[in-house]
């Protein structure tokens, strides 16, 4: 696609974009290679160190952008790039600057944090994880970039595809949970929805995989701390989603700000440039984090001079706010600390992605005024993104099938979360419209109609501290503190309750609980919360948990008291209606995890793909053995494993069966296995394949996910599902680094969870 997209060049002055747009006569087609050299051949050495820096959009305002300070520098050519800045208006006003007033007219790019929808908001990321469905993953991705587009935005700092296996991290929620193999699926359908195979297509915009590497992995699950592990662990368990977005042609890489090997990534040449280019094979640039060159002298690596030049050396293209770039690496030149070369390079792959973006022959591409009044936050994004929803939330407990609940009882929706429509976007919901976002009383009056009585108490606030309300409650997304007592609180829950046939609990976390820096030592929902939700259960009547998380939540006292529990994450825009939706079975549930969820905060970091240790625990009752590898407090399992989930109906595995006990390097193994439907609802099950490779030159996990499929059954409907194995399902990388496979004996099970026992064995033979 690169190579195939022209521009075109004006004899008279090549950089008067967008002022003439018509093909003059005899004019010449110059290729990409051409076009970019003749470019940088003309710039300064300011002019190129310019395109490196990225600040965010400031002080600009619609009207006041040629007065800003970030105006003065896009005139003098020393911005690459803004972000932050949104409405195609605005866009247009500051593109028209860098195209009209710069020596050399070279348009900016414009990037901005679209990371589970633009206006029309999805699930967080972990939740639409849950949907198993990569259709649906793209899809959300490909509508928000119709939008972002739309809106003068060009580039996205998503997807987040870091592995985590604390949910401690309140990051947890912007990923797509602990497994590589699943995250790799998730990152390549993110990618190819953003960018759909061509950026220079209006409505695709370039994707920035992040956060490269290990960020998900800190210390204490304390955010933006230390991360120390094996290059084994790395290449195995956190690399591979990184490497498949990049293997999907991901546009832009974004370094973490962590450290490995004890050199942060943002200088990290090892990662940056031995693995990421002559490894991986990328071909785009790389951005910073916020400040990740600066904060690097935090790190104990020196002066802003000696970082910025250790952040160029290592790989680093483009400094996100930093203006370490801008202000030292022309001394840095002069001392031979960096050289020309590196500049030009990094300066090149700046104007590559414009090149492919479309934006030097028509810069205000993205800045259609149109488009972005009839294809932002539409009627019909929003009933996509309200099905897409439905099929995140988890089902995690539903006794005496209290769900599906019917829309002739009557209700009482209590709790912090019941009416906080602006919490239902989640974390990291920049250009949602948050007054304009589905609360989950709404949603119930408008499923149920007229045919319900739906009454509503607030119960109590989100916690007994008000401080610690304020810090979740950030940016916009107060829940309205009530100052009323905890006792009028809980009488007035308990007087509404008491008139209802079935009581909705809606409680969690708020929206900025998890996210960026929130994270938590304490996993459990609040104590407020829990106080309120046993005076509900005392009250005899049949209580649904309606639980809003950004991270895995330690829920063993919820799962013994309360008997049914709905994870309904952070559902997006139209949380209410798709959570109501399946509340009243116009939805069956299908999420299933895609992190473990512990019974105490002392099992993380936790999930389902360990090693054997020598000295396993034996018994499967979770009971205390000496001198194993338990705990004397707690039982070893997770409360949900991965993989968890459950629905309206039942399904019933049989037949498994592969086509040979024995493959070779070139052979394919076929695994079959029935799914029935043996409920009382039309479902959809996520059928799970895992494998374990019993010996091998180095340590490996109990299971791997290897494959899934995700099936719609009617009632009574039975199917029989195909797997098919290859050589490079059973391959990992060994303690030389080398991927490779082994011969031996492997188990595949396979089943509704990672707990599944189902399996069959074969042996792999050269």
């Amino acid at each position: 696609m690169k190579n195939k997209i022209v521009v075109l060049f004006l004899a008279c002055s090549v950089f008067s974009f967008g002022q003439n747009k018509q093909v003059k006569k005899n004019q010449k087609i110059k290729t990409k290679t051409e076009f970019i050299n003749d470019l940088l051949s003309k710039m300064t050495l300011e002019e190129k160190i310019g395109q490196l820096n990225l600040p965010t959009s400031g002080d600009i305002t619609t009207g006041q952008a040629n007065s800003s300070n970030v105006a003065k520098n896009i005139e003098e050519g020393k911005v690459g790039g803004l972000f932050n800045i949104k409405s195609a208006d605005k866009i247009r006003e500051v593109q028209k600057i860098a195209v009209e007033k710069s020596r050399l007219k070279i348009p900016l790019l414009f990037g901005m944090d679209v990371i589970h929808g633009y206006e029309t908001t999805f699930p967080i990321p972990l939740g639409l994880s849950c949907t198993w469905d990569m259709g649906l993953i793209e899809r959300s991705a490909q509508i928000a970039a119709q939008e972002a587009t739309a809106d003068g935005i060009n580039w996205t700092f998503s997807p987040m595809v870091d592995i985590s296996r604390d949910p401690r991290w309140g990051r947890v929620s912007e990923g797509g949970g602990e497994d590589p193999y699943l995250g790799s699926q998730i990152a390549k359908a993110m990618v190819k929805g953003y960018q759909q195979n061509d950026l220079s297509k209006e409505n695709t915009l370039m994707a920035c995989v992040k956060h490269f590497a290990l960020y998900g992995a800190p210390d204490g699950g304390r955010d933006y701390n230390t991360v120390d592990m094996s290059r084994i662990k790395m290449y195995n368990d956190y690399f591979p989603p990184y490497k498949a977005a990049v293997d999907a042609g991901v546009g832009s890489v974004m370094a973490s700000f962590n450290e490995v090997d004890g050199i942060p990534a943002t200088g990290n040449k090892w990662l940056m440039t031995d693995v990421l280019r002559k490894q991986w094979g990328f071909k785009g640039f790389v951005v910073t984090d916020y400040t990740g060159i600066p904060e690097m002298m935090a790190h104990g690596m020196g002066d802003l001079q000696t970082v910025t030049a250790l952040a160029l050396n290592a790989g680093i293209e483009m400094d996100m706010v930093g203006e370490g770039f801008l202000t030292t690496l022309k001394k840095s030149l002069a001392e031979n600390k960096v050289t020309l070369e590196q500049i030009d390079n990094a300066t090149r792959l700046i104007l590559e992605a414009k090149y492919d973006l479309g934006l030097f022959h028509d810069p205000y591409k993205y800045c259609d005024l149109k488009r972005a009044k009839t294809e932002v936050y539409t009627a019909s994004n929003r009933a996509e993104a309200r099905k897409i929803a439905a099929q995140s939330l988890v089902l995690l407990k539903n006794n005496n099938q209290l769900l599906p609940l019917k829309k002739s009882s009557t209700v009482a929706v209590i709790g912090p979360l019941a009416d906080a429509k602006e919490n239902m976007a989640g974390t990291w919901s920049v250009a949602t419209k948050m007054d304009k976002s589905i609360s989950l009383i709404a949603g119930i009056k408008e499923v149920v109609g007229n045919n319900s009585k739906v009454l509503y108490a607030k119960g109590s606030n989100l916690d007994y501290d008000a401080a610690f309300e304020e810090r979740a409650t950030m940016f916009g997304k107060t829940l309205h503190r009530d100052n009323r007592t905890k006792e009028e609180l809980t009488a007035e829950a308990i007087k509404v309750a008491n008139q209802a046939d079935v009581i909705i609990a809606a409680l969690g976390e708020s929206a900025e609980m998890s996210g960026e820096s929130s994270s938590r030592t304490n996993l459990e929902i609040p104590q407020a919360q829990k106080d309120l939700l046993q005076e509900l259960v005392k009250t005899g009547k049949p209580v649904v948990l309606v639980l809003f998380t950004g991270r895995p939540l330690v829920l063993v006292q919820e799962n013994e008291t309360v008997p049914t529990i709905l994870n309904a994450w952070f559902a997006g825009s139209e949380a209410g209606y798709a959570i109501a939706d399946v509340l009243y079975g116009n939805e069956n549930p299908s999420g299933k995890l895609t992190t473990t969820f512990p019974r105490s905060v002392g099992q993380v970091p936790i999930y389902y793909n360990q090693k054997n240790t020598g000295r396993p625990l034996m018994n499967k009752e979770g009971k205390f053995e000496k001198f194993r590898s338990n705990y004397i407090d707690e039982r070893n399992e997770p409360l949900y494993p991965f993989g968890y989930g459950l629905s309206y109906t039942t399904f019933e595995y049989s037949n498994l069966k592969i086509s040979s006990d024995m493959m070779n390097f070139d052979g394919k193994l076929k695994v079959t296995v029935d799914v029935a439907n043996t409920g009382n609802y039309d479902g959809k099950e996520i059928v799970q394949l895992y494998i374990r490779d019993l010996v091998g030159s180095v340590t490996r996990p109990l299971k791997e996910l290897k494959s899934f499929q995700k099936i719609a059954l009617k009632k009574g409907e039975k199917q029989t599902l195909s797997f098919d194995i290859t050589v490079e399902d059973l391959k990992f990388y060994n303690s030389d680094l080398q991927f490779v496979a082994e011969p031996g004996q492997f188990e595949v099970f396979v089943g509704e969870n990672s707990a599944a026992e189902k399996k069959i064995s074969f042996e792999l033979v050269k």
